[in-house]
């Protein structure tokens, strides 16, 4: 693993600024449209929107790392194991091919990844109803506890950088990198009111979700190119 990893998973969650808003959009407008009548007096309406909104992402930030470091861990026993030769470059290789197929949706060239995202929904049916149970969120604490359940919604944008994840084969790498793409997304989810309609709308525009798309596949590419001469 690189600094160019880290770099590039954080790049990555930029660019899916506009999966981000179709996955999280529509908890990002809850949480931003509180009326006055919740509001204590001598509160600040948008600085409680902002406390609420910082509060779930990072929630949902700290379950993508924890995330990560359960599967890098994972990664680094199976190699102490089973010994495996080339364990990490086979798992690089996964990794570059999930890049290839997340800039192909992202570009809507090819919407194959929302089948990955299928996989995830077995699980998601048990944490559903806990995340629902949650909903009105109006203190911090319930926006930070909610950002950690939502944080394991099926995504297939989250899943494919996970196996960037696997393939660091480390706690601490594996961790870094979904750290790292939790922050990526920030800026778009934190937006709010007129902000996040402007930035979601243009998210959305054919010309950047190509241009984000072929970004995400050039790193796919570039994680496949050096598999491959590692072999």
């Amino acid at each position: 693993m690189t600094d160019y990893d880290f770099v590039a998973a954080f790049i990555v969650g930029i660019m899916g600024a506009a999966h981000c808003f179709g996955m999280c959009g529509g908890l990002m407008a809850a949480l931003s449209s509180n009326s006055p009548q919740k509001i204590q007096v001598g509160e600040n309406l948008l600085l409680k929107q902002l406390k609420l909104i910082f509060s779930y992402n990072i929630g949902r930030i700290m379950s993508y790392t924890i995330a990560g470091a359960l599967l890098g861990g994972a990664a680094a026993s199976l190699k102490g194991l089973f010994n495996i030769d080339h364990y990490l470059i086979i798992l690089r290789i996964f990794a570059g091919i999930m890049m290839l197929i997340t800039g192909l949706y992202l570009s809507s060239i090819w919407q194959g990844l929302t089948k990955i995202e299928k996989l995830g929904s077995f699980f998601w049916q048990y944490l559903k109803p806990v995340a629902t149970n949650l909903l009105p969120i109006e203190t911090v604490s319930k926006a930070l506890i909610a950002g950690m359940v939502w944080g394991w919604l099926p995504c297939g944008l989250v899943y494919s950088t996970l196996t960037w994840s696997v393939a660091s084969g480390s706690i601490y790498n594996g961790a870094l990198i979904m750290f790292a793409f939790g922050l990526g997304t920030m800026p778009a989810l934190l937006s709010v009111g007129i902000a996040s309609r402007t930035i979601s709308n243009w998210v959305q525009k054919k010309q950047v979700r190509l241009l984000s798309g072929l970004m995400v596949a050039s790193f796919g590419v570039h994680t496949l190119w050096v598999a491959f001469n590692q072999l």
